[in-house]
């Protein structure tokens, strides 16, 4: 098989074994929509080893930075720098894995002769650019992957282990869709600072909108537009959903000009929103040759879209 280490000095080693990685598991369910959904780079939550919190990088294209393509790169990244001391370094032997699910044992790529390598400040990222091709992963006799879902996994050894951890993320192929239609009447004599929509489901989740009719600090002299996850605080440790969220503000006298924004974005305990701080500006609704403000009503579109799931592995 052609492995390549782009990232490496003196080489890799290519080796099997049974046993899994102790430190982290990464699988991939409906790997084929993940590439389809455009997500140039996904990475992972964290986990920890060493008493150091690290994550995986996955290019599912390849680094495009490093002009690689028709491969996945895989990279260890060390997380959560802030809490380091000026001028601090890392010095760490790690392995990374793919499953083989036919013959159930792990792939495993390291450093030549499992030599450690240095984290700091300029070098968060170490990895391997030219991880598998696109054309061995893709065989479905090599067994990597299998119903269109893969295993990854990584061991990081610094000190000591701290116990294993992972996650699942679930590109869905049947994406549920829904288009939430809120009829704001009586806009002019909206009082409070903004307005919440009644709640609607998607993807089994919550949502709600929050619409400022005179902008919020972002967008003065606009309005301003989020989509909200509503039950954001009872999330699940570690889950994010990866939502498209399209928004219109309807033309009420034509259809040729009304306003629509778009955007992919995951949703988490620590994010529950996301949106536009200036979706429209007040003079352009308020002018009513324009037909987005008619009767004081306007009409807002919401369509939401839950492409994948992110969640723990138990």
């Amino acid at each position: 098989m052609n492995f390549i280490s782009e990232d490496s000095i003196e080489g890799v080693t290519i080796s099997q074994r049974h046993a899994p990685p102790s430190h982290y598991i990464f699988k991939i369910q409906s790997f084929s929509s993940l590439m389809k959904n455009h997500i140039e780079r996904y990475d992972s939550g964290d986990f920890e080893s060493g008493g150091y919190k690290w994550k995986l990088s996955l290019f599912p294209y390849g680094n495009k930075k490093k002009s690689v393509k028709d491969h996945i790169s895989l990279y260890l990244v060390i997380a959560d720098t802030s809490s380091l001391s000026f001028g601090w370094e890392v010095n760490v032997s790690f392995k990374l894995f793919l499953l083989d699910q036919i013959r159930d044992h792990y792939l495993t790529i390291e450093e030549s002769g499992g030599r450690y390598r240095r984290f700091h400040g300029m070098k968060t990222e170490l990895g391997f650019s030219h991880l598998i091709p696109h054309t061995t992963l893709f065989n479905p006799s090599n067994g990597y992957l299998v119903d269109d879902t893969c295993v990854f996994g990584a061991e990081v050894f610094v000190s000591k282990s701290t116990g294993i951890g992972g996650e699942c993320l679930s590109m869905l192929k049947e994406a549920e869709k829904f288009t939430y239609t809120w009829n704001i009447e009586k806009f002019s004599q909206l009082k409070e600072a903004y307005n919440t929509s009644e709640p609607f489901i998607v993807g089994d989740y919550k949502w709600h909108v929050l619409l400022y009719p005179k902008g919020d600090a972002k967008g003065k002299n606009h309005v301003s537009f989020y989509l909200v996850l509503t039950d954001s605080s009872t999330l699940a440790h570690g889950l994010k959903v990866y939502v498209k969220n399209c928004v219109r503000i309807k033309n009420q006298s034509s259809t040729n000009t009304t306003i629509e924004k778009e955007a992919n974005n995951w949703f988490t305990k620590s994010a529950p929103s996301w949106g536009w701080p200036k979706i429209i500006s007040l003079d352009t609704l308020n002018d009513q040759t324009k037909g987005f403000l008619i009767k004081d009503t306007c009409i807002v579109e919401a369509e939401v879209t839950v492409l994948g799931l992110v969640s723990t592995l138990s």
